[in-house]
């Protein structure tokens, strides 16, 4: 039955989660099965997790694949796709795991099906170590559309980590091929401002936050947001910089913890915006990461990023056992990286 399935080792490069969700993305895209094997083996919990296994499931869901080995803690999966059926769905992580994720491994597919199609994801919207809501709706999304497809975003309800519970409609208009996308360069910085967002926290974390943005960059009241966030479940608190050029709006995002100083949490979305203007990069280094596979599907394309992560170099070595593609990567000056297809 798995002879002619495609390997894919789920712990090389980064061996992170990203190797199953592209892996489930192009498998859906293409109609080509594929077994992971060593499914995040360096982890502290290897193996699938409440977020990786929505993310397999709801793929299953789609193209009402024949699997095995979708469980929590499963260090294999064999994933074998059928059609694509677009339509309505919802889906809920069951945990705070990032509802953001879960889309980013179905949107490829959906985004070029033969219908339109809605979803709605319930779990985190704004978690480390994923693309918050804001990300994808400033940043990610719009660049797609200008590929072609129609997409909206709405949230419902924000969910932190842990406490979760937050709720993301996404509705889809397809198209049968993508556009190429071109972002080699920046043009004019048109705005920059800065916004926290706080759940059932003190309001000093978001001033003194706010403080060290205005200190660091220079930033003028009037450029400065605070949200209080009611509806969510549990606390939660993140740092948003908004830094919008002639060629793409790009979101830099540090996320409070317990026992993490304010002034900390500051610091590091600041470091992220200031590296990313230092360069000429139009692309930031999360934002390239997520322009690979629609890149690949169009055939065609090529953007000016920071230094490549080794995530994006994984993602990059993934895409090319379904697809056979060649990402040409070439360093322009010391703080930028053309990424191109040819």
């Amino acid at each position: 039955m798995h002879d002619a399935l495609l390997n894919i080792d789920g712990s090389q490069g980064e061996g992170g989660g990203q190797i199953i969700r592209s892996s489930l993305a192009l498998s859906m895209c293409l109609g080509k099965p594929f077994q992971i094997t060593h499914i995040r083996a360096n982890r502290d919990r290897p193996g699938l997790q409440s977020q990786h296994l929505t993310a397999v499931t709801s793929a299953r869901t789609i193209v009402d694949a024949d699997v095995e080995g979708a469980e929590i803690g499963s260090q294999q999966l064999f994933f074998i796709p059928k059609q694509v059926t677009p339509g309505d769905y919802h889906f809920s992580i069951g945990t705070a795991g990032s509802t953001t994720l879960v889309l980013q491994t179905l949107l490829p597919a959906l985004m070029m099906a033969d219908k339109p199609s809605n979803l709605v994801l319930e779990g985190g919207t704004h978690n480390p170590f994923a693309p918050p809501y804001d990300f994808l709706v400033k940043t990610f999304l719009p660049l797609i559309q200008r590929m072609g497809p129609g997409i909206t975003a709405r949230l419902d309800r924000t969910g932190f980590a842990p406490g979760g519970g937050g709720i993301l409609h996404i509705t889809i208009q397809p198209v049968e091929r993508l556009k190429p996308l071109m972002l080699t360069e920046r043009g004019k910085i048109l705005q920059q401002s800065a916004e926290v967002l706080l759940a059932h926290l003190a309001e000093h974390i978001a001033y003194r936050e706010l403080k060290v943005i205005a200190g660091s960059l220079g930033y003028s009241p009037d450029q400065l947001h605070f949200q209080l966030v009611e509806s969510a479940y549990g606390p939660g608190n993140v740092v948003l910089i908004y830094v919008r050029s002639e060629s793409v709006t790009e979101v830099f995002s540090a996320f409070g913890e317990r026992g993490l100083p304010a002034e900390q949490v500051a610091a590091k979305a600041v470091n992220d915006a200031k590296h990313y203007l230092q360069s000429n990069a139009v692309v930031g280094k999360n934002l390239a990461d997520q322009l690979l596979i629609p890149l690949a599907l169009a055939g065609q394309g090529a953007f000016l990023t920071q230094k490549p992560s080794l995530h994006t170099i994984t993602n990059m070595t993934v895409i090319k056992q379904f697809m056979n593609v060649e990402f040409i990567t070439r360093q322009i000056n010391p703080d930028a990286w053309l990424i191109s297809l040819p």
